[in-house]
Order: C-alpha cells, then structure tokens, then sequence
C-alpha cells in the first residue's frame, strides 16, 4: 500500500511538473480583446469621416466610403491602445464586398515618426488625417504594413489578389516602391466575398508570419524582417481604401511578458 501510494504522488507531481514546463514554454500573453458585438468607439477610434461602422451579433462591419478615386472615402480604424515588443494578433475576418479593386490594409504597431507635427502619439495628429489620403500615413508613420484581400485600383479579375508587405516610413513619394518587404504572393485563392477566416499574424524582431484558416483552406505566409529595422511598439489599425468593406470578429492582442 505504501508502495502504491508513493508511485501515485510521484505520477502526480509528474503532472504538474509537465503541466508546469507546458505553461512555462507559453510565450503569449492575452492583453487586448474585443468580441466585436458590443460599442466599438469603447477599444477604438477612426480616422475618415465617411466610414459606417455597425457591431451586431455577428460582429464589426467596418465599410470604407462608398465613392472611388475620393481620398475622403478611405477609412482606418485604431486601437486605443499600443503595443510593445513581438505581438501575435487574431481575429475573425469576413468580407463584405464583392470588389474587384482596392485594398484592405493592416497596420501592425504603427507610431508617427517623431519630427515636426507628427509626433510618436498618433492621437496627437489625428485631425490631420480626418481625410486620411494614402500618402499622410507611409511618409509619416513607422510601422508595417500588410496589404490582404487586395487588388490593383484598375482590375477586372476577380482572381487577381495579392498579399503585400511594406515597412514605412518612405522617405519620399518617389521612394514609396522601395517600402515593399518580398516577397508578395499573389493569387491566394483566398479571402472570397462571404467566407469567414480566421486570421493569425505573429510579428517578431525578424519575421512576420500569417496563418489564414477557414473555408477548407489553410495557409501560412511568411517574410522576412531581418532586412528592416525593428518595429517596436505602437497601435493596430485596419485600413479600408474607398469602397472596401469587412466584417471583424473575436479580435484579440498577444505580446510576450
């Protein structure tokens, strides 16, 4: 009996040994998270004044203005508050057009870039881009950018997508071609009108990974940041340019304690 009952506290301190080096190997901590359903200006704000944003059951159907080619009709939407270090971001991600133009853009930890009127805190600026033209962002943010669901302004192809990295700021208009981090992946099959996906980005020091999952499809990207200089801390925003529109749900934010 004295036998039995020292194998059995030593198959349970085994367990929560385990237990113990399994949480401890766990990297993420959950620090933001918003099911989507209730009161969206409660974890975010928008720059663009022509979005319509309504949460429901279902989630955040967040639509761009409804005019192309008008600067005032795209819209971004951020969260109020920043991250720091590698950050592992989630969400549910329907879309709600049928477009077969524009871009749907997200902004992982982006900051303004410290000079003149364009302080860290992007708050602080945010009147600037009530109409919040392309330009205002990669000349004057430090963040990275990922274009998805995206396709070229002037298309006919429903086929056409593409997935694309850039790292701002561009020093100039000019120089803009020079943000992008390769490679770009194009034709993903992915994303279609009506189909939910769950989305997982995960940014580190060195690499940006995405794992696309839903509509019997599973897919990761990957690039490589090595190349650029680290991006830190900042907000998370989801850009819509003119006529785009998406429905989020179930967003949540990760970083390493």
């Amino acid at each position: 009996m004295k036998i039995s009952i020292v194998v059995l506290t030593l198959m349970l301190l085994g367990c929560t040994t385990g237990s113990q080096k399994e949480s401890s190997s766990e990297p993420w901590v959950e620090v933001f998270s918003d099911s989507c359903t209730g009161d969206w200006t409660d974890q975010w704000f928008l720059d663009g004044e022509l979005a319509t944003i309504e949460n429901s059951r279902e989630g955040m159907t967040f639509s761009a203005g409804p005019v192309n080619r008008d600067d005032a009709h795209h819209a971004v939407l951020w969260t109020k508050s920043s991250f720091e270090g590698d950050v592992k971001i989630e969400y549910d991600y329907t879309r709600t057009d049928e477009q077969e133009i524009n871009v749907n853009i997200l902004f992982i930890q982006a900051t303004g870039i410290g000079e003149g009127e364009f302080g860290k805190d992007i708050t602080e600026w945010a009147d600037y881009r009530r109409v919040p033209t392309m330009s205002k962002y990669w000349l004057n943010m430090n963040t990275i950018h990922v274009s998805y669901a995206a396709f070229p302004m002037v298309n006919e192809d429903p086929g056409n997508d593409y997935l694309r990295v850039r790292r701002y700021p561009a020093n100039s208009k000019e120089t803009f071609g020079e943000t992008e981090v390769p490679p770009a992946y194009e034709r993903t099959g992915l994303f279609l009108p009506g189909k939910t996906y769950h989305l997982t980005w995960t940014k580190t020091k060195d690499e940006l990974t995405l794992r696309v999952a839903g509509d019997d499809r599973d897919k990761t990207y990957e690039w490589d940041l090595s190349g650029t200089k680290p991006v830190t801390e900042g907000r998370i925003g989801l850009r819509h340019m003119f006529t785009r529109s998406a429905r989020y749900k179930n967003f949540k934010v990760f970083t390493k304690q």
